[in-house]
């Protein structure tokens, strides 16, 4: 998710120990449980110092191994146990160091149920995992967590009765994402009765979470549409570029750093080559982010006559508030 939503989630999450009486009877630990709480629900996303090395780099490693499955009990000891010196509460560190695993686990669950993905079971395997179920902005889980946390923070709910509310904010969210992951299960079923179990579909939600953006994966093209409250509506169709992937171009773009990132993360892959005056323009695309007519998430390679790379770029090209949110 966004990074605002990792830190709200942080705080309500911290809140949610106030229902353990040793908490809510100690001011220092309150604190240093909100502290270590709003850190770890942002740790794995620490990564984002690749960005100093080009985006590229950010590309291949976000949501790696900060995101792995060494990295929460690494994120809660590097966290919690100083928090538990900082706030004088030591007797309290196991208490500290758990509930920052917890808030890192949360974290990687929510990029989890992302487009995007994240490559949770390293080192066992790189391969990126992804639910599809929530957008990287959700604003039902953001709406009611933030009044959540307001209540708290202006003290209209206090003490353990706020460690009850959170306790069923959570309980609610919980069964929201997995509401949302039965939705796309029931969505799919829906596309597999039109264009049969054969093909692989992939969806992901719009932010309203009514729409789902599809795309059938068939033996000779991409078709996509959306799926929702207007039943199946069909926007494009994309013939496979299965001619090009042998083509001379397309092969010497296959060692540049930014194709074989794009290659290891994208699932519905096309080339599209174009040819210029002094030589060569591929753009490698992943059409499960088909919007607008467009595919937003490319990598794409600039060569001359000779098959010498020029220059080569990975990337959304897309504003940020613009779909798909992932």
């Amino acid at each position: 998710m966004d990074t605002g939503s990792h830190l709200l989630l942080g705080l309500t999450l911290a809140g949610a120990s106030l229902a353990i009486p040793a908490v809510g009877a100690d001011p220092s630990l309150q604190h240093a449980l909100i502290a270590a709480s709003l850190i770890g629900s942002h740790a794995p996303d620490f990564d984002a110092v690749a960005r100093l090395k080009g985006q590229t780099v950010y590309l291949r490693h976000h949501r790696g191994i900060t995101h792995s499955l060494p990295a929460p009990p690494v994120w809660a000891a590097a966290i919690g146990l100083p928090a538990a010196w900082l706030f004088g509460v030591w007797e309290h560190a196991v208490l500290l160091v758990l509930w920052t695993m917890l808030a890192v686990i949360f974290h990687i669950t929510l990029d989890l149920f992302n487009g995007y993905g994240v490559q949770c079971l390293r080192p066992f395997t790189r391969r990126w995992l992804h639910l599809d179920s929530l957008c990287l902005f959700d604003p039902y889980i953001f709406g009611i967590h933030t009044a959540a946390a307001l209540l708290w923070l202006t003290g209209i709910v206090e003490g353990s009765a706020a460690g009850a509310m959170f306790d069923i904010l959570y309980g609610l969210t919980f069964v929201y994402m997995l509401s949302r992951l039965a939705e796309r299960r029931r969505r799919k079923k829906q596309l597999e009765r039109v264009f049969g179990t054969n093909n692989r579909i992939t969806l992901l939600p719009h932010m309203s979470g009514l729409t789902w953006q599809f795309v059938i994966d068939g033996a000779e093209c991409y078709e996509t549409g959306t799926i929702g409250v207007k039943g199946i509506v069909m926007e494009a169709k994309i013939w496979k570029s299965t001619s090009l992937s042998g083509s001379e171009p397309v092969v010497a773009t296959l060692g540049t750093d930014g194709v074989r990132a794009f290659l290891s993360f994208a699932t519905n892959v096309h080339v599209q080559v174009k040819e210029k005056l002094d030589g060569y323009e591929v753009t490698w695309g992943d059409v499960r982010f088909w919007h607008n007519h467009k595919l937003p998430y490319t990598a794409a390679v600039t060569l001359d006559r000779q098959m010498n790379v020029l220059s080569s770029k990975l990337g959304w090209d897309k504003k940020t508030w613009e779909p798909p949110y992932v």
